[in-house]
């Protein structure tokens, strides 16, 4: 595929920055085995970088990589996509690994060897948008120093959200929802899966779950992901919209997710909706603006599923 060249960050320009992990998925296609992997770069927050760098959205991510051949493949790959990884990301022992093993459906299970201990963060001049998500929110110690970046940068930014819950790694529901709830509680906007709510919040439907946040953490927006039924939003306790998934012939569900992510950070980047103001105009949002957004999120994931990996789609791919 054609690459269009995107121009890094340059000092003083406005940006989102991303915290969290970067790491190899090695992929075993259905029926094959361990000994047949594909390593592809991976990793939740890793791929909302690459898919707003890809967008031609101005982005830093911070991440926890070593100097080994993963390492190095994770962040050309990610430099090449526009995205400036931040040099105390380079600093692991070794790189992290999720082995991916797909379905007959395309779905992957991850099994993950993680380590997650970034420097302490600085440098939150010029963010617009503050992004994490997965893994690198709940694993210490590297899940304090994100709480400390939101809190430092409380009322300037527009915090984004993804448990992308990964019961693996963040054991039991009872264990994982404290450290889940302290970022849901410090964000502005959320994205999760009608399967991380309901695991989350055994009997309860992922509606539920979803409301029970909004009330309890004064959430401004919501989007809840359902798979084939596709996206439904929640702004604030008033409002929710949603949309029909497009009928496509899916090749395998890595990144979708992801890409999703990217592109409602992405609509909102383009609406102007960042920032210190971010917050108040994301509640002055109408119905038919949150069922665009949720549109063009959705469209960007119904290209991915469309490829292999995390293969989400160039600003030129989309006529912009």
């Amino acid at each position: 595929m054609t690459k269009s060249p995107v121009p890094p960050t340059t000092p003083d320009e406005p940006f989102v920055l991303v915290i969290g992990e970067a790491l190899m998925d090695l992929v075993v296609q259905h029926g094959g085995t361990i000994d047949e992997v594909a390593a592809v770069p991976g990793g939740s927050p890793a791929n909302v970088a690459l898919a707003l760098g890809r967008l031609g959205v101005p982005v830093e991510l911070v991440t926890w990589v070593g100097t080994d051949t993963f390492g190095t493949t994770i962040t050309t790959h990610l430099s090449e996509s526009g995205v400036v990884v931040r040099e105390p990301s380079i600093a692991a022992e070794k790189t992290s690994t999720a082995i991916a093993k797909l379905d007959e459906r395309g779905a992957a299970t991850y099994v993950f060897d993680v380590e997650w201990a970034p420097a302490p963060l600085e440098g939150f001049k010029d963010i617009q948008i503050l992004h994490t998500g997965s893994i690198a929110a709940v694993l210490e110690p590297g899940s304090q120093a994100i709480l400390d970046a939101i809190d430092a940068t409380q009322g300037q930014v527009l915090v984004t959200y993804d448990p992308n819950a990964r019961p693996q790694l963040m054991g039991s529901p009872a264990e994982a929802a404290p450290p889940i709830e302290a970022v849901v509680s410090r964000a502005d906007v959320v994205k999760a899966s009608d399967e991380d709510l309901e695991w989350l919040y055994p009997g309860k439907t992922a509606e539920q779950a979803a409301l029970d946040w909004i009330e309890r953490f004064d959430l401004p927006l919501l989007v809840v992901t359902r798979g084939k039924q596709g996206p439904m939003a929640f702004l604030g306790s008033d409002l929710r919209s949603s949309v029909a998934p497009a009928p496509v012939k899916v090749v395998d569900t890595v990144g979708a997710g992801d890409t999703f992510m990217g592109g409602l950070i992405d609509a909102l980047w383009r609406r102007g909706i960042r920032g210190a103001e971010g917050r108040e105009k994301l509640r002055a949002l109408t119905g038919h603006d949150l069922r665009r957004i949720l549109q063009e999120a959705a469209e960007l994931a119904d290209i991915v599923v469309q490829r292999q990996g995390a293969n989400p789609p160039w600003a030129h791919e989309l006529g912009r």
